[in-house]
């Protein structure tokens, strides 16, 4: 009876801190959403919001830090329950840096507008990355919530998408800055703000990676796993 106590007690401990952490991916995801929306309009009153809330993660990165690394102590898991939980603390950093990430984007927002538009379309430069980096956020947190490794998978293919945007719109931005120096400064902003975007790409494949080693016990990192199961689909 007390260690099926003991079971119990530990799966409300944990999914206690798993529904926090996906509060905590909807509180960087709305970051996100709102620091993109500053970039594009110019709303500074948003984008200093997004950069308060940004203190609110970081509070909550460490009480949830907090939350895992007392579950340890109390509960000592082992095998599997052991990957949850160490694999729930790389989610939490995952996310915090999201919110740095939607930060940067904002105080480039600020600092772009304040010097008024220039002869680009700044948003319309990052907008594609921009839609493809919040849908794939969207999906590392659903594939999370629902521990579907399938879904995770299809991040690292989504993420590939974002880098070869990303190094598109460098040269975009080379090009305009050598045709035009006028550009220069409002360039080297949307440059940073693309920049901000394709990480947050990196983080959201960081959760599917982390998904897809707490059910299947495989650590995919720095391996080519995901182009595999890619590969493998088109195959069949």
């Amino acid at each position: 009876m007390t260690g099926d106590h003991s079971s119990k007690q530990y799966d409300a401990d944990l999914e206690t801190i798993r529904s926090n952490v996906l509060a905590m991916g909807g509180m960087v995801e709305r970051q996100f959403q709102d620091a993109i929306a500053a970039f594009r309009t110019g709303n500074l009153e948003l984008a200093a919001r997004v950069m308060k809330d940004d203190e609110a993660v970081n509070r909550l990165e460490v009480e949830l830090d907090d939350a895992c690394s007392h579950l340890i102590v109390r509960r000592q898991p082992t095998a599997n329950d052991l990957r949850t939980v160490m694999a729930t603390i790389k989610i939490i950093t995952d996310l915090e840096r999201v919110g740095d990430e939607a930060t940067k984007i904002a105080r480039n927002a600020i600092h772009l507008h304040k010097r008024g538009i220039g002869p680009i379309n700044h948003y319309e430069t990052v907008r594609v990355i921009a839609e493809e980096a919040s849908e794939m956020l969207r999906s590392a947190l659903d594939s999370f919530a629902r521990l579907d490794t399938e879904q995770a998978t299809a991040l690292i293919a989504q993420d590939a998408s974002i880098d070869h945007g990303f190094r598109s719109i460098t040269r975009s931005l080379a090009t305009f800055m050598m045709e035009d120096p006028r550009t220069i400064s409002a360039s080297i902003d949307t440059l940073w703000v693309a920049k901000a975007i394709e990480r947050i790409g990196d983080h959201a494949k960081n959760i599917g990676e982390y998904v897809i080693y707490v059910v299947g016990g495989k650590d995919i990192r720095h391996t080519d796993f995901g182009a595999a199961k890619i590969l493998e689909t088109e195959e069949d």
